[in-house]
């Protein structure tokens, strides 16, 4: 599998000579580190204008189109594009990249994880470690669990078996227009495919395809096509 299955790169995004669309999709998650030591980043804001509570740390780039909420707290390095909405209580916890229009939600959390354009995580939502993709949507109350109970190194299921991802932390891979509804966990090493449905209220791990969609069931899921 490569990235290019589940992402599609802006043209706006900065950064595609670090994230090829050749690579494996978890390798960019161990990449995004390195985004921020390959180019030169600062803090371009006026302290003094915050919102109230909003504290911003270290090597943060906020495009002056970014609404800030009140009590929102940014710690660098940081990368946050072109109208993105941070609301009341995110915390953005360093090596994120947050593409243009997106939505980082009230009390949600973010860390080492990059989002694409137009990601929508408005509510309650823990994204570590993981990449959702172009116009990807968690419900609220979504989890994207990013360590094993064994803390062990996270293995990727994939149509043809499964294969080691060489990472200790590793969230979800969110492939573009994907949907994981309302309180739902997803498992370390999980990949959405482009256009997939997760079912609110479950916990689900391992690999689903494009233009799917899986849903509880009273013994074990049940995955069909979307289309």
């Amino acid at each position: 599998m490569q990235a290019e299955e589940l992402f599609s790169l802006p043209s706006s995004f900065p950064f595609e000579d670090i994230f090829s669309p050749t690579d494996r999709p978890w390798v960019w998650v161990a990449k995004i580190k390195d985004a921020f030591s390959s180019n030169s980043f600062y803090s371009n804001n006026d302290r003094a204008a915050l919102p109230s509570g909003t504290v911003i740390e270290g090597d943060v780039f906020l495009d002056p189109t970014v609404k800030l909420g009140p009590n929102v707290v940014i710690q660098g390095p940081a990368y946050i594009g072109a109208n993105v909405e941070l609301r009341p209580g995110a915390f953005v916890r360093g090596n994120v990249i947050v593409g243009a229009g997106s939505v980082l939600g009230n009390s949600c959390e973010f860390k080492n994880c990059l989002l694409l354009e137009n990601v929508q995580a408005p509510h309650f939502n823990y994204v570590g470690d993981s990449i959702l993709g172009n116009r990807a949507h968690l419900a609220a109350g979504v989890i994207c669990s990013n360590l094993r109970l064994d803390q062990a190194d996270v293995p990727v299921k994939l149509r043809d078996g499964i294969e080691s991802s060489g990472l200790k932390k590793l969230g979800a891979l969110i492939g573009d227009d994907a949907e994981v509804g309302c309180n739902s966990v997803l498992n370390p090493g999980t990949i959405i495919g482009k256009r997939s449905l997760v079912y609110p209220s479950m916990a689900f791990g391992g690999y689903l395809e494009e233009d799917s969609i899986v849903a509880p069931q009273p013994q074990s899921p049940r995955i069909v096509k979307r289309r």
